[in-house]
């Protein structure tokens, strides 16, 4: 397929096409993630609900410090010369937009995507959306050269596994000077991130891990944002219509194949003074990034315990109302990067980052998610994720990162890390 007009933050204001777009109600159940074609896919999908995106109809791409502020601006310039015909009138109706911003200022690019065709399905009701470009942009396909025939996804074959930036034993010695650099009072948490790569014998076909993690952690947002999957457990801001909602997951513990053992696990990650620590770190970061934009912000006194097929995590759910003009995309701004993913002081925590993890995050712990036209939206963190290497489609590298205290203990942060590839190597099996 031809490529969409892709625009960059140096060309976005001058640039924006008008999009004519049109939201009509269809009466078939349809699986969502069945639907996706094989190439220029996005997905953003919770049991069952959700939508899928086929096709470019426009695109930003943006890096460097003010990647939100240029975002904002250009999906707001977008919305202005847009036609809208919809015929629902729901939250993610009408002309919607998936984005996938990278972790750091520098490097990392992030995206805005607007499908051509979007299959939407909430509180029982599916939608179709189409979007078309005027006048006419060279490398804008028609509607028809979509076809409707959508080939089974192809198992990955011959996957092999390799460490990426850092061995296992370099990344427990990182690990360890970061609980040195967090005991000489330096900062108070850092959250370190290790990658690996899995190389396959033949360029993967994204939707078969997408339809694995959906599958087996239907309670997780499964994703798909330019060449980046995954299933991630933890909501950085939904907005809807004015309710401003937060997921904030920080402690971790391995599960057991014995409920009754499960059971017992749970409980003592609830009395961990050191997951108590780490969790308490995230929430007031979140509390304090939403607290200038919203009123009666609600903070449980405290976590429950998420349970999942691989691991368990203290959670907290917050909640607000917002009292400003603020879109979810500028929420999640706001709320990025937060303890969860990150660590305290953000500034500190940011260098001792780029110092010890050697690697470039890309939009690993970045948001990932959607926004409509009215700014409500929900953007999940870019966790248990891949990213597809854009130069070479039979290579993927996978992230996963832990939370570092005082009283970290750095094998067995290596062993958190592990269960947290868990689900994104699983998916790659055949």
């Amino acid at each position: 397929m031809t490529q969409s007009p892709v625009l960059r933050e140096d060309n976005a204001a001058d640039a924006v096409p008008r999009l004519v777009v049109r939201t009509t109600e269809i009466h078939d159940r349809v699986d969502l993630l069945q639907t996706l074609a094989t190439t220029e896919a996005t997905a953003w999908v919770r049991r069952g609900a959700g939508f899928v995106g086929h096709g470019e109809a426009v695109r930003l791409d943006v890096s460097g410090p003010d990647r939100f502020e240029v975002a904002v601006r250009w999906w707001s310039a977008v919305v202005g010369t847009a036609a809208v015909r919809d015929e629902v009138g729901v939250p993610g109706t009408g002309l919607v937009a998936f984005g996938s911003f990278a972790f750091a200022d520098e490097p990392g690019e992030s995206s805005l995507v607007v499908p051509r065709v979007l299959l939407g399905r909430r509180n029982g009701r599916t939608w179709l959306t189409t979007v078309t470009v005027e006048p006419a942009l060279p490398g804008v396909p028609s509607l028809d050269t979509l076809g409707t025939a959508v080939p089974p996804p192809r198992p990955p074959r011959d996957v092999a596994f390799a460490d990426g930036a850092l061995t296992g034993t370099e990344w427990v010695g990182a690990v360890a000077d970061a609980v040195r650099r967090i005991g000489a009072h330096e900062l108070d948490k850092v959250v370190l991130a290790r990658d690996l790569l899995a190389v396959a014998g033949e360029p993967l076909d994204l939707r078969w891990p997408l339809r694995r993690l959906a599958e087996r952690y239907p309670a997780c947002w499964t994703y798909a944002v330019r060449g980046l999957i995954g299933a991630t457990p933890e909501l950085l801001v939904r907005l809807d219509n004015g309710l401003v909602t937060s997921r904030v997951l920080a402690g971790t513990i391995r599960r057991s194949d014995d409920d009754a053992h499960d059971l017992a696990l749970a409980a003592s990650l609830a009395r961990s003074s050191k997951d108590l620590e780490e969790h308490e770190y995230a929430v007031r970061s979140v509390a304090d990034a939403l607290a200038p934009h919203c009123s009666s912000v609600n903070v449980p006194e405290s976590p429950f315990v998420l349970h999942l097929p691989n691991v368990m995590h203290l959670a907290t759910d917050l909640a607000g109302v917002l009292t400003d003009s603020s879109t979810s995309l500028q929420l999640a701004a706001a709320l990025h990067p937060s303890a969860a993913v990150c660590g305290t002081p953000t500034p500190v925590a940011l260098r001792l980052i780029a110092e010890l993890e050697r690697m470039d995050r890309g939009r690993y712990a970045g948001p990932v998610g959607w926004m409509d036209a009215t700014g409500n939206g929900e953007w999940g963190i870019a966790l248990r994720c891949a990213q597809l290497d854009p130069d070479d489609p039979t290579r993927l590298r996978l992230y996963a990162g832990c939370g570092i205290v005082a009283d970290s203990v750095p094998e067995a942060e290596l062993a958190e890390a592990q269960a947290k590839l868990v689900p994104i190597r699983d998916a790659l099996d055949s």
